[in-house]
């Protein structure tokens, strides 16, 4: 077992068994609904949540994690670990970097022999996950924690994320755009496409079905990645795995995939996303 551990949100979307297999410590969004606290991804599956939200949006919310689900992780990976990574989803959406940091001051007393790190994505959901994964294989091979660091800053600089909602409406819960706009957009079945950069979310470009939104999200990822370079792909769905099944099928037959498997679109994102969404996160072998 590597003595270095790899923290990341359960927004991350990584799944059970990439979770089990690399021993990495989740830290779950806790999720409130209808008046009972769930952990996401623990207490909460992502079906589950979905469910929820269908049937009462307004009773849902979510919190960002705290200092001390982050001091939780910490002692427990201390147990083992000298060297802890932290990978925490962008600081420009929210307050979990913040939480990782000063969970890490907080806990250099009681653990001064645990070195910790905290890494700002700046990005969101699986390719905030990749990083994670590339940086906890980088662990098993043997690399020393510094070189851990480096691979991993390496792939935040690079991984990309692309995302194809089902409707506009849901996105004014975020705050970020008026509820009327988001109405009209759903009465005029703008399907809209996301990406990451510089730590946000925006838009990109807008579809008028699902099927031409999925050949926008492809012609995307070609102008990105090519295909012939291998690339690391993670697929997400909210709450709609078959579609997820014929992306995958897709990109295996048109990019040449060194890593490639699907995930749950976390539902703490879905809440403004809504059922349905798509979304891609990957990056180059080789720059990795």
């Amino acid at each position: 077992m590597s003595n270095i551990a790899i923290v990341v949100d359960s927004i991350a979307c990584i799944t059970k068994e990439q979770a089990e297999r690399y021993k990495l410590g989740v830290v779950p969004v806790s999720i409130f609904f209808n008046g009972k606290v769930y952990r996401d991804g623990v207490d909460l599956s992502a079906a589950q949540a979905y469910e929820f939200l269908s049937k009462a949006s307004e009773l849902w919310e979510a919190s960002a994690t705290s200092p001390e689900d982050y001091l939780r992780v910490y002692r427990e990976l201390g147990q083992y670990a000298e060297s802890i990574l932290v990978i925490t989803m962008s600081s420009k959406l929210s307050m979990f970097y913040d939480s990782a940091l000063l969970a890490k001051e907080l806990i250099k007393e009681e653990l001064p022999q645990i070195s910790i790190e905290v890494l700002d994505s700046q990005t969101v959901a699986a390719a905030e996950g990749l990083i994670a994964l590339a940086a906890a294989q980088a662990a098993t091979e043997g690399k020393t924690f510094d070189e851990v660091i480096v691979i991993a800053k390496k792939v935040s600089e690079r991984v990309k994320f692309i995302g194809l909602l089902e409707t506009i409406r849901h996105v004014y819960r975020t705050g970020r755009i008026p509820k009327a706009a988001s109405q009209i957009g759903s009465m005029l079945s703008v399907k809209p496409l996301l990406t990451g950069s510089d730590g946000l979310i925006r838009f990109a470009a807008t579809a008028m079905t699902k099927q031409s939104g999925v050949e926008k999200m492809l012609h995307l990822m070609r102008n990105q990645a090519g295909n012939s370079e291998p690339i690391h792909v993670a697929v997400m769905h909210a709450n709609t795995l078959t579609e997820a099944e014929e992306l995958k099928d897709r990109i295996a037959a048109e990019f040449n995939c060194a890593e490639l498997f699907i995930t749950d679109f976390s539902p703490v994102m879905g809440y403004a996303t809504g059922r349905g969404t798509l979304a891609v996160a990957f990056y180059r072998e080789g720059d990795s």
